[in-house]
């Protein structure tokens, strides 16, 4: 199965997306682990970038990453002391993605979607930041098999319909019309905050 395939069906549910636009400074993304029935998918962006203009009022920051593109990123509550960041200060930002799907033969179950929320402090020694995820929980039936396509058709908790793109025939043929797949997505954003660079003497 493809990411963009095992994205779309998270996206359908109503997954929450992405935090915000970034400048990617190294990106991973991976097939973590396949079975039969199984698949899981991860990825994870690290940016650094330098924070060039505040709003405490709105909790916004605008960040300059190496390649100098502009990003405004929204500072979740959970990230404390977000009024002693200043100008000049260098911002870490890690964003992870996570998709599992797990067939289930037989279905059964009641189509339906779940999430709960996280939050973390600021590690020591940093001046500011934090980290916040989100984990949503989604079980979608299975309503048509096309082996000629190689699409699986699943309909979600609010009646939303995706054909998820299944390209490992083996995997295909587990999957028949009346059973469910339960997708679980989680992201996490994590922001650290550092001094700002000191000018170098000359």
């Amino acid at each position: 199965m493809k990411l963009k395939s095992l994205l779309t069906l998270a996206i359908v549910a109503a997954a929450s997306q992405a935090a915000f636009a970034q400048p990617k400074a190294a990106e991973t993304v991976v097939l973590a682990a396949s079975a039969p029935g199984k698949a899981v998918l991860a990825g994870k962006t690290t940016v650094t970038a330098t924070v060039v203009a505040i709003d405490y009022a709105k909790r916004t920051a605008t960040l300059k990453g190496a390649g100098g593109k502009l990003v405004d990123l929204n500072v979740p509550p959970e990230a404390k002391k977000f009024d002693q960041i200043k100008v000049g200060d260098l911002v870490t930002v890690e964003y992870v993605q996570a998709l599992t799907l797990e067939l289930k033969k037989a279905g059964g179950g009641v189509s339906e979607m779940t999430s709960q929320a996280a939050s973390a402090a600021a590690p020591a020694g940093a001046i500011a930041g934090g980290a916040v995820g989100q984990q949503v929980t989604i079980l979608a039936d299975v309503i048509a098999v096309n082996t000629k396509a190689s699409t699986v058709t699943l309909r979600g908790p609010k009646g939303n319909m995706v054909d998820l793109n299944v390209r490992d025939p083996n995997q295909l043929k587990l999957v028949k019309k009346g059973d469910q797949v339960e997708a679980v997505y989680t992201e996490a954003v994590a922001i650290t905050v550092e001094p700002a660079a000191k000018p170098a003497k000359k």
